[in-house]
């Protein structure tokens, strides 16, 4: 069970925290995540510790640690924004809520320990004594990252019993690894899927999250249908699957959708939400079949469902309205003869600050279709969208503000200021070159009469008093 490992190599302050311990004579090991990582030789940064010795010793041999939770984990600062973190052997039983363990005791063993981790690649220990790195595996792990499999640990129906997320966290160790999922843990996940709905909205998209974020997220969303998880997470995603697009279209809108999410260059997950989502209106607004098959709207559909899903997932407002431009405004045109004016309006649609992402969002499209990156239109477009960008996009922008409006105008704050700097952005907006302080200066008597004279034009006759 016990195997020596020279390979490994241990950071000085990691060997430290064995040695502080095994001088007070507590058995410690290395487990969980940082062992698999490391011997996948992978980059980490959390560092996850058992022992035998109870918390308040942990925090004696350690007195800058906090401890203040219930699963008996200690927490030992490190360095900037990197910690280390010790729990005590610990038994668990009677997951009332598929999530939580109801009774929390310490264990006697390591191996009691290692028994109630999630999959066999997590429950591997390392050990280091005498400077010689040793590894305990008592369910194979090892051999099961060799043979890139996520297996779980003993029986897998009881353990997704335990915590309905270790199905979705299955998923995420597969698409982060390019491992497959073992065919008895699969099919575990295939019958219990329905417990996925035990799980709180914010550890479902922080797993989600890290999904999209992976090194083969299409794999992944995929692993999800064919699971049966994605039915109760994203219904609309699912319902994508095998509706056919118009003749231009060589792939479904499910396969186009993997497709553009496999090929999404921003690491951001969630512009790659997005990328995904961009036609989940598509199945809702099919209309014909073959060549004459339409999606009219599909874009308008799309984001009332992101709107939808940012409230399921617990998104915050900026996330969500992020969410929701991209997926509005994903069906914008590239055609060359556009007016600087529908360029700008294209912007103030999607937000400045949203503007890089919704390229990256098309280039995926693009791609996602089986069309190359982009076209000498494509990039044309871009080099106009910066070109605009340098022209005022708002009021704000003018070279006037209220301020000057009213000392110039003698009028007092009102509606009457505001409409005035409208006309003013109104006329710059159709000439650039209108934006001079001096000639908007000039222009605000002309402006304020035309607005006066169109109220005035504008009101009821009075009746008649008698």
């Amino acid at each position: 069970m016990t195997k020596n490992l020279s390979p490994v190599a241990l950071p000085p302050r990691i060997k430290k925290v064995f040695q502080t311990f095994q001088k007070e004579g507590w058995q410690i090991y290395l487990v969980g995540g940082a062992v698999r990582d490391l011997l996948l030789q992978r980059p980490f940064h959390d560092w996850d510790f058992t022992t035998n010795a109870p918390p308040k010793a942990i925090q004696k041999l350690f007195p800058q640690s906090f401890y203040h939770n219930k699963f008996g984990t200690v927490t030992i600062p490190l360095a900037k924004n990197q910690n280390i973190e010790i729990t005590p052997f610990r038994q668990e039983a009677d997951y009332h809520d598929y999530r939580h363990p109801s009774k929390i005791r310490w264990g006697k063993t390591l191996e009691e320990d290692l028994q109630r981790r999630d999959f066999t690649i997590n429950a591997i220990a390392l050990s280091y004594q005498k400077r010689r790195v040793g590894i305990i595996d008592p369910y194979e792990g090892q051999e099961d990252i060799k043979k890139q499999l996520i297996r779980a640990v003993k029986n897998p129906e009881e353990r997704f019993h335990e915590d309905a997320l270790r199905m979705l966290r299955a998923i995420r160790l597969s698409s982060q690894l390019g491992f497959l999922i073992e065919k008895n843990t699969f099919a575990a996940i295939q019958k219990n899927a329905g417990l996925i709905k035990k799980i709180s909205a914010e550890r479902i998209r922080d797993e989600l999250w890290k999904i999209l974020a992976s090194r083969y997220p299409a794999e992944g969303i995929n692993f999800l249908r064919t699971s049966h998880l994605l039915h109760y997470l994203i219904p609309e995603l699912e319902a994508a699957y095998g509706v056919a697009q118009a003749k231009h279209h060589i792939y479904d809108v499910w396969t186009h959708s993997l497709k553009a999410l496999a090929s999404c260059p921003s690491p951001d997950p969630l512009v790659r939400f997005a990328t995904l989502i961009h036609d989940i209106g598509k199945p809702v607004t099919a209309r014909g079949e073959g060549a004459e098959r339409t999606f009219y709207n599909h874009e308008v559909v799309g984001a009332k469902i992101a709107r939808r899903l940012s409230q399921r997932f617990r998104l915050s407002k900026k996330d969500s309205q992020r969410l929701w431009r991209l997926v509005r405004w994903h069906q914008f045109t590239v055609e060359e003869h556009q007016t600087d004016k529908a360029l700008r309006r294209f912007i103030r649609h999607v937000g400045k600050e949203n503007l890089q992402d919704m390229l990256l969002l098309r280039t995926a499209d693009r791609i996602g279709s089986g069309s190359r990156p982009t076209s000498w239109r494509f990039e044309l477009f871009k080099k106009r969208l910066a070109e605009v960008q340098k022209q005022p996009f708002t009021i704000k922008d003018l070279k006037i503000n209220g301020h000057e409006v009213m000392e110039k105008l003698k009028i007092p704050p009102g509606p009457l200021v505001g409409k005035i700097l409208q006309a003013l952005f109104h006329e710059v907006e159709e000439n650039p070159k209108h934006n001079q302080r001096r000639y908007l200066l000039k222009q605000l008597p002309i402006i304020y009469r035309q607005l006066v004279a169109s109220a005035t034009s504008s009101k009821p006759p009075k009746e008649a008093q008698p």
